[in-house]
């Protein structure tokens, strides 16, 4: 009875330790939000200053030359633009902080070196050697090796259970700290896949706005407004613009992440093999 009351309290303890490492997503809540302001004041104080414009007013048109040419072009979009600035300002701030942290995952060299450098050392049964090089990648391969090899010399030692039982309490342990490792790793991608679809959307609605200015100053009669069909029409081209090329900036940012995730995920599950591998052939 005392065994078994040891074993259940030695693993609540390890369950209680696994779930101690989620927390909440701080960055995500305000990334949002926080772009949504620089923003608006983007486009109110900046895109829409005076000076942009002809006759000192944001009713003129954009003066001819230079960035308030652009910026007041811009301006007249309408206020479906500092939404779509938004999404591009949220969408490059995800791909910054997911390039950083896939950066830290891929570690100091190629998980697929580690593995070999593990195999290597595990073929001379030298697992304090293997753990070393762990330490050395520092990425998510040799955090979910390290934690393999540590169970794998508690393994070596254990003499209460059979070589079936060992390899998969090594399994075990392996897909454990690899259930840790993936959600870390693909973690806020689905801002990138969302606003993939939804940059589009709101470049599409920004510019149906745009026409129904651009008819509605054609269905006037006698000769229609030039300058409010002008206005409508610019209004359409620069929301479609800012739209596809938000969407095609997350498209491309979610694809290379998941290519290098996939990458990452082929090397944990080789380094898995790998030990299950040695330790049937060396720890029979």
């Amino acid at each position: 009875m005392a065994e078994t009351k040891t074993t259940v309290t030695a693993a609540a303890a390890k369950t209680t330790s696994h779930q101690g490492k989620k927390s909440t997503n701080v960055f995500a809540l305000l990334a949002v939000p926080v772009c949504l302001v620089i923003a608006f004041v983007f486009y109110i104080y900046v895109l829409g200053n005076p000076s942009n414009f002809e006759g000192g007013t944001v009713e003129g048109h954009p003066v001819s030359e230079g960035i308030g040419k652009w910026f007041g072009t811009v301006y007249k979009g309408g206020y479906v633009v500092p939404v779509l600035i938004a999404t591009l300002l949220t969408c490059l701030l995800f791909v910054i902080e997911r390039a950083f942290y896939l950066s830290k995952a891929k570690g100091k060299f190629s998980g697929a070196e580690l593995v070999r450098k593990v195999q290597y050392h595990l073929a001379n049964r030298n697992v304090e050697a293997a753990l070393a090089e762990c330490d050395k990648q520092k990425g998510s391969v040799g955090n979910v090796l390290k934690a393999g090899l540590k169970k794998y010399k508690e393994m070596i030692t254990n003499t209460e259970l059979d070589t079936d039982q060992k390899l998969l309490s090594i399994k075990n342990e392996i897909e454990e700290t690899t259930s840790l490792e993936l959600p870390m790793m693909e973690k806020n991608l689905v801002f990138l896949s969302t606003i993939a679809s939804v940059a589009t959307l709101i470049g599409l609605f920004g510019t149906v706005l745009g026409m129904i200015k651009a008819f509605s100053a054609m269905s006037n009669s006698g000769a229609p407004d030039s300058s409010a069909l002008a206005l409508g029409i610019s209004e359409a081209l620069i929301n479609t613009a800012l739209g596809i090329g938000t969407s095609a900036i997350a498209i491309i940012s979610y694809n290379y992440f998941t290519t290098n995730i996939d990458s990452i995920t082929y090397a944990i599950d080789e380094s898995g093999f790998t030990l299950t591998q040695s330790f049937a052939a060396n720890h029979k």
